[in-house]
């Protein structure tokens, strides 16, 4: 079988050629490239290849159309929603995802996002490297907080664990029933967004949740709420939330995904609001869990190459 890999995957030389090595002694050949969003690149790259591996570069549609072999895409990501799965669907090849790497990763930094803008961390730093002092800027703890996760899959389900160990109370929207005891209650999302102190996005990109936090569901909020979004950036309404956030509707944000891939256009309304955190794309990004994310994905690919699919989201 002919594997190729569309982009790095972040890990070091020695993590990578250990899987080549493996490869090599299954009677595989293994070519890799550099990252590149050409789709006639893609398309030459893909053309002959019976396996693709790729993290979360889009995956033009034409790439796989006119892949004459490809019978596998093993994404290094947990969301597909940069890969062309009806066009993958109509060619019968099978997509698997890397499921779980990044679950403690996204949760810590959620957790840190939400202690960063309780106490006005990026305002108490400004004044005390400018001489000042933090007078009119005491902030508040995440103990005693009402902590509302929408979308309680594994990274949901961590953040309310690590929430609760903070003294925090938990509620979860989710769309089929969630038994989870670091979860104190199940909730719709009108409630959700009404009782929340901090509003934690995790839910996929679907056609269901495209804009799911809009005008009308972020009047509902506290004008002392926090949204913290690590999910995917087209579920929130950006120009909705930059709105609320510069009428002070809302108390701050944290936004670590966008519509697109950094780098942004600077004129982005999330890139020029009061009290946001903004970050480009960083939730998954820690030495460990991309270590994790390269053994996922090269096991789905064995597992894959001897009859088994696993991590299957086709």
């Amino acid at each position: 079988m002919k594997v190729v890999m569309l982009e790095s995957l972040g890990v070091s030389e020695a993590a990578l050629e250990r899987h080549v090595n493996k490869l090599a002694d299954m009677g595989h050949e293994f070519i890799r490239y550099e990252k590149d969003t050409d789709p006639a690149v893609q398309a030459e790259r893909c053309r002959d290849a019976d396996a693709v591996i790729l993290a979360n570069m889009p995956l033009a549609e034409s790439a796989v159309k006119n892949a004459e072999k490809l019978k596998f895409i093993d994404v290094a990501f947990t969301g597909v929603d940069h890969i062309p799965m009806a066009a993958a669907g109509d060619k019968g090849i099978a997509v698997s995802n890397a499921s779980g790497y990044a679950t403690e990763a996204v949760a810590e930094l959620c957790i840190s996002f939400m202690i960063q803008l309780l106490r006005n961390t990026e305002k108490v730093e400004e004044r005390c490297r400018n001489g000042g002092t933090k007078d009119g800027l005491v902030g508040n703890l995440l103990s005693g907080k009402t902590v509302g996760i929408v979308g309680a899959g594994l990274i949901g389900k961590r953040v309310a664990v690590l929430a609760k160990a903070f003294g925090c109370k938990t509620i979860a929207y989710n769309r089929s029933e969630v038994k989870d005891a670091a979860i104190d209650r199940q909730v719709s999302l009108e409630e959700l967004l009404k009782e929340s102190d901090i509003v934690s996005l995790h839910c996929p990109l679907t056609d269901e949740t495209k804009g799911l936090i809009g005008k009308e569901q972020l009047s509902l909020m506290k004008k002392t709420g926090i949204v913290i979004n690590t999910a995917r950036g087209g579920v929130v309404d950006s120009q909705a939330l930059a709105d609320a956030l510069t009428k002070g509707e809302i108390a701050g944000a944290a936004i670590d995904v966008f519509e697109n891939e950094p780098p942004l256009d600077t004129a982005h309304p999330l890139l020029n609001c009061p009290n946001t955190i903004v970050t480009p794309h960083i939730g998954f990004a820690s030495a460990e869990s991309l270590e994790q994310r390269a053994d996922i994905v090269f096991e789905n690919l064995y597992s894959w190459l001897e009859g088994k699919q696993i991590n299957a989201v086709k």
